[in-house]
């Protein structure tokens, strides 16, 4: 009995000395990054791209990151290291499937505000400013502010014979028939000659509704 409530002692001091050791500071910050993280992918990515499996992945990248940059740092971790994990963690993502250009850069802005928030000099002020102007820089390039917001559309094409360089100006009325949209730029992603088939992604720009 003796043993057990030494053991008991020891690992509730343990306990109690492991969040004395983080200190307010590390628990301010978290606090920062899971607010500012929130904000960019649920009342900004998700509302125009609509993917809730990337909504997981970029929240848990983003806080594992935040966790490992910030106990390192407890050791004197230099920057180069952290760039290092910076790339480490973008290369597992990245090379496992293939991801479109806007979920990378998200999942470049997730990393790089874990990294911001934990590694930063400055105070709790000057953190959630830094953060505060990610956000409204990706809001307003989101939005149709600067220029008009181009979005794509994957079709599976079966009138092959369109596909030819010279039939170039045909291909595109034809499409734009059937989707009823104007096109403003076609890719050639995959091309089946067994079944005569095409796999395309039409960009177009994106119209307000009504």
């Amino acid at each position: 009995m003796v043993l057990l409530q030494q053991l008991n002692d020891e690992t509730v001091s343990t306990g109690f000395s492991l969040f004395e050791k983080l200190g307010p500071k590390f628990f301010i910050r978290l606090s920062i990054d899971i607010v500012a993280v929130i904000i960019l992918i649920r009342f900004i990515y998700f509302p125009v791209y609509k993917n809730r499996e990337n909504f997981y992945t970029l929240f848990i990248f983003n806080i594992i990151i935040f966790l490992i940059t910030f106990i390192l740092n407890k050791s004197d971790m230099s920057m180069g290291a952290a760039f290092g994990l910076f790339a480490v963690f973008s290369m597992l993502r990245f090379r496992t499937e293939g991801i479109t250009t806007k979920d990378m850069t998200y999942m470049f802005l997730v990393i790089a505000m874990g990294l911001i928030t934990a590694l930063s000099k400055g105070n709790w002020i000057e953190i959630s400013f830094i953060d505060l102007i990610i956000l409204i820089c990706t809001f307003l390039l989101e939005t149709t502010t600067f220029m008009k917001k181009e979005v794509s559309q994957m079709v599976n094409y079966e009138n092959i014979e369109l596909i030819k360089p010279q039939n170039k100006v045909e291909f595109k009325a034809d499409l734009e028939n059937r989707l009823g949209i104007k096109i403003n730029r076609i890719e050639i992603t995959q091309v089946d000659f067994l079944k005569d088939t095409a796999l395309i992604r039409v960009f177009y720009y994106e119209t307000k509704k009504d």
